[in-house]
């Protein structure tokens, strides 16, 4: 008898020696949905969207800026009417905008060159050059290669979209304004005008400026003569003085 119970023993012994052997299968915890990567203090919704910088996105390439719209469809017919060109290929086009701030005060205070980068920038919406003195004047205590101005040239759509807001925008903010002089085409159909204050462009906050700048703006066409270079520009909008 008492070697049936201990038979009876081992056999339940090791039936739960199986059972526990058995390995239990593991149930899948349930996963955190993956957070976004944000900068620590960064804020969410509205607030973050107005508080962080909006970065520069690629142009749309099917983008084309309202005053080339309009020469396409307008002034080529004005003028094709106008002077009889034949093929299109010989109406006048706008090539390119030069803009350029000479800052002779930079003799006496370098500092003025940085600020003048600045507002350029913020004009043209591209990164202008420093300009520099090709020789030595000893009467205005000048030095070769000392920084004297600012440039930028503009084509393409940043040159339409310049054109267009200082047509829009800055010309009537400047102070008596009676219209654009005509006396500054070269004789080859190209035009040049100069502005007495950089603070006519809304883009320049005028509590931050250290110096009032003038500065030229050369608009540089494919017209042949000052007739034809006048009015491609009085058909894009330059209101010139009569």
């Amino acid at each position: 008898m008492a070697d049936k119970k201990d038979k009876d023993k081992a056999a339940k012994d090791g039936k739960g020696k199986e059972k526990s052997d058995k390995p239990k299968p593991q149930q899948a915890k349930p996963q955190a949905p993956a957070k976004s990567k944000e900068p620590r203090g960064a804020k969410k919704g509205a607030e973050a969207e107005a508080s962080e910088p909006t970065e520069a996105r690629p142009r749309d390439p099917n983008y084309t800026p309202r005053l080339r719209t309009h020469y396409q469809k307008s002034v080529t017919a004005a003028l094709s009417k106008r002077f009889g060109y034949k093929n299109p290929m010989m109406v006048p086009r706008l090539q390119k905008v030069v803009i350029n701030m000479g800052l002779g005060a930079a003799v006496q205070n370098p500092k003025i060159i940085d600020s003048a980068v600045e507002d350029m920038r913020a004009i043209s919406g591209q990164k202008p050059v420093v300009t520099r003195a090709r020789k030595s004047i000893a009467t205005f205590k000048l030095r070769e290669n000392l920084p004297i101005g600012v440039m930028v040239t503009l084509r393409a759509e940043r040159m339409w979209e310049f054109v267009d807001r200082l047509i829009a925008f800055s010309l009537p903010r400047v102070r008596d304004f009676k219209g654009v002089s005509p006396k500054g085409f070269d004789g080859k159909g190209n035009f040049t005008m100069g502005l007495r204050e950089q603070i006519i462009f809304p883009e320049i906050d005028y509590d931050k400026i250290d110096v009032v700048k003038g500065l030229n703006i050369s608009f540089v066409t494919t017209a042949k003569t000052d007739e034809e270079g006048r009015a491609l520009l009085t058909e894009l909008g330059i209101p010139f003085r009569h």
